[in-house]
């Protein structure tokens, strides 16, 4: 995996390529990569900022987030339904195959949480915003 650099590093590249200096020569004087040096300027051009873009997938646009209000829905019809049973009924109803890890996951971006009964039982509830 890549070193992460700093965007001060970013920054004080980026800057003296526009002051003049070819991007190999400023990636030399500041001990990074040449092909570093080169993305920063480029993207400091094309974007206004060498600043690294955001990583990762955009929140709610996973294979579940079709299917959030429907299971919403079901928990909230049953509140003590295990993932496993959760799944088992969103494959029922959509044919969607998910793993029950990836449902409760989601259920907990969506504000669920897992509370225990005093019987050592549990069921999901919603957050107070």
């Amino acid at each position: 995996m890549g070193k992460v650099y700093s965007d001060d590093i970013r920054l004080r590249v980026t800057k003296l390529v526009l002051d003049g200096a070819s991007r190999r020569s400023a990636a030399r004087r500041f001990a990074v990569s040449e092909s570093s040096a080169i993305r920063w300027a480029a993207r400091a051009a094309d974007e206004g900022s060498p600043a690294p873009r955001k990583q990762g997938r955009p929140l709610g646009k996973g294979p579940l987030a079709d299917h959030l209000d429907l299971l919403i829905a079901m928990v909230e019809k049953k509140p003590d339904m295990t993932m496993p049973e959760l799944a088992d009924k969103l494959e029922v109803e959509t044919g969607k195959v998910a793993h029950p890890a990836s449902i409760s996951r989601l259920l907990c971006r969506a504000g669920f949480t897992y509370k225990k009964t005093a019987d050592g039982l549990g069921m999901r509830t919603r957050r107070r915003s």
